[in-house]
């Protein structure tokens, strides 16, 4: 289930910055990080707001500065947050709100994979939306894929 989280990632964030020089790279690992829950048996932690907000405070501090590096990691806790949008992950409010609600996790498992087969269309979007970011950024050549595998850079990001 991780198309449906890195198609819509993807458009949102060119959507919301248009800044043809964000780098996709890590918002990608960003917004499929919070399935690593599923090592765990199911939604934890990484499904809490509070994760994602303690990576961007500690992002933030350590690149304090204005240091380069910063545009590239503010994309891990942006996909982070936008799988959380994505995912509903609210609607279970002991594991959103973690660990303010308590610090153990019952048996909650994934938002998507509980709706039943609506998770399915979902990603059947997801794959429709990654199939399109694919074509109109070139990353059928060779040469466009090594550029995005360097710079993070995608050609059809919407500018200013």
């Amino acid at each position: 289930m991780f198309f449906w989280f890195i198609g819509t990632a993807i458009l949102a964030v060119g959507f919301v910055f248009r800044d043809p020089r964000f780098d996709y790279r890590l918002l990608i690992v960003g917004s499929v990080v919070p399935l690593l829950d599923g090592v765990f048996g199911g939604a934890r932690a990484l499904h809490s707001i509070t994760v994602s907000i303690g990576l961007l405070a500690v992002l933030m501090l350590a690149t304090s500065g204005r240091k380069p590096i910063r545009k590239t990691l503010l994309g891990l806790p942006i996909g982070m947050f936008l799988h959380l949008v994505f995912d509903g992950a609210w609607n279970n409010t002991d594991v959103f709100w973690w660990p303010f609600t308590g610090v153990g996790f019952e048996d909650d498992p994934f938002p998507i994979t509980d709706r039943g087969l609506i998770s399915v269309a979902l990603e059947a979007v997801g794959i429709g939306l990654c199939a399109w970011l694919w074509r109109i950024n070139g990353l059928g050549s060779a040469t466009r894929r090594a550029t995005f595998r360097h710079t993070g850079v995608l050609i059809a990001a919407p500018q200013r």
